[in-house]
C-alpha cells in the first residue's frame, strides 16, 4: 500500500509544481526518486515533528499542495497540537501520510504502534480519516488527497498487502462491498484485510456467506450508505488492528446507540489496555484474537 500511494503522488508532481514533500527522518529510500526529480520540493526536517507540522501549514498557505510524512506516533501524536492548531483548525489542505497502523512494527513495542491513532483523530473536526484496505484503496485515497480542499489523514501499513478488490474504480469515501452475503456481515479497514479475506475463503468451503463490507474513510462515516448495504443483516461483526473502543468499533457503536438499528453488533480489536506483549505482527494479531480462525469463529457463533 505504501508505495502505490507514494508512487500515486510522485506520478502528480510530475503534472503539477504545487506537490510537496516533508519527510520526519522516515521513508528516505521511498523518495530517492522523487529527491532527484525534484529537489526543491522535498524536505527531510528531521526528528522534529512539531516543527514539521508548522512548517507544514505554512507552505500550505502559501499554495503548496503538503504531503507530510512520518510513522503514525510522531505524525500524529508527538505533534497533536501542531495538527490541531496550524493545521486543522485553520481548515488547510495537508495531508497526513501515517505508515505503520496497528501494529505492523511489532515488535518493537508501544513507542512504534498506532491502536488509537482513529480516536485521536476523531477529536479533529474536518480531519478526514482514511485506513486503506488493500493497494488499490491506497491509490484511490492517494487521488482523494489530491483533490481535497481539507486536511486528509491516510494510515498505512508498509508494503505487501494483497489486493482485495475486484473493481479498481470507486468512490472512496463510501463502504464497499467486497464479498456479497447475508445474516451476518463483517466490516474491516486496513490491512486486517488479509485476515478477513481468509476467514471468507474458509468460511465460504462451508456454504457460509457473509456479507464483507470494506470501511475506508473513518470519518466521515456515510451513514446512510452503510444503513442500506445493511438491510436484512441480523449481526454486525467489526474487526480492526485497534483499539476497538475508539475505531471503527466505537463508531458503529455510537450509530447502533444513535439510529438503534434491528442488527447487533459485535467488536474485535485490540483490547483498550497499554501493550506488554512482546511478539511479530501475525503473533499480536493471534495474541488479540484477530486472526482469520478468530473471525471465522465469530461468524459461526453469530
Amino acid at each position: 500500500m505504501r508505495n502505490t500511494f507514494v508512487d500515486t503522488i510522485i506520478n502528480a508532481s510530475r503534472k503539477r509544481d504545487d506537490i510537496f514533500i516533508i519527510s520526519g527522518d522516515a521513508g528516505l529510500g521511498v523518495f530517492d526518486g522523487f529527491k532527484e526529480e525534484c529537489p526543491e520540493k522535498f524536505l527531510n526536517l528531521g526528528v522534529a515533528e512539531q516543527n514539521m507540522a508548522s512548517f507544514s501549514a505554512g507552505l500550505s498557505v502559501t499554495g503548496f499542495k503538503v504531503y507530510m510524512y512520518n510513522i503514525i506516533p510522531f505524525l500524529l501524536y508527538r505533534c497533536y497540537e501542531q495538527v490541531r492548531n496550524d493545521i486543522c483548525y485553520q481548515k488547510l489542505p495537508v495531508t497526513l501520510v501515517g505508515i505503520g497502523s496497528g501494529v505492523t512494527y511489532a515488535p518493537q513495542g508501544m513507542t512504534h504502534y498506532s491502536v488509537e491513532d482513529i480516536g485521536l483523530a476523531q477529536t479533529l473536526p474536518d480531519l478526514t480519516v482514511i485506513s486503506p484496505a488493500d493497494p488499490v484503496e491506497a491509490r484511490l485515497a492517494a487521488a482523494y488527497s489530491l483533490n481535497s480542499d481539507k486536511p486528509v489523514y491516510i494510515r498505512l501499513a508498509k508494503r505487501g498487502e494483497p489486493v482485495i478488490h475486484q473493481d479498481d474504480n470507486f468512490d472512496i469515501t463510501v463502504p464497499q462491498v467486497i464479498r456479497e452475503g447475508q445474516d451476518t456481515a463483517v466490516l474491516f479497514h486496513g490491512s486486517i484485510s488479509s485476515e478477513v479475506m481468509s476467514a471468507y475463503g474458509m468460511i465460504a468451503k462451508e456454504n457460509i456467506c457473509p456479507l464483507i463490507i470494506s470501511v475506508p474513510v473513518l470519518q466521515p462515516l456515510k451513514r446512510e450508505i452503510l444503513m442500506e448495504m445493511l438491510k436484512g443483516i441480523r449481526t454486525v461483526i467489526s474487526v480492526e488492528e485497534h483499539f476497538s473502543s475508539c475505531g471503527l468499533g466505537g463508531i458503529l457503536k455510537q450509530m447502533h446507540s444513535d439510529i438503534n438499528p434491528p442488527w447487533r453488533l459485535r467488536t474485535m480489536g485490540i483490547p483498550h489496555e497499554f501493550i506488554h506483549t512482546i511478539r511479530d505482527t501475525g503473533g499480536m494479531r493471534k495474541h488479540f484474537k484477530i486472526t482469520a480462525d478468530d473471525i471465522v469463529a465469530a461468524v459461526k457463533g453469530t
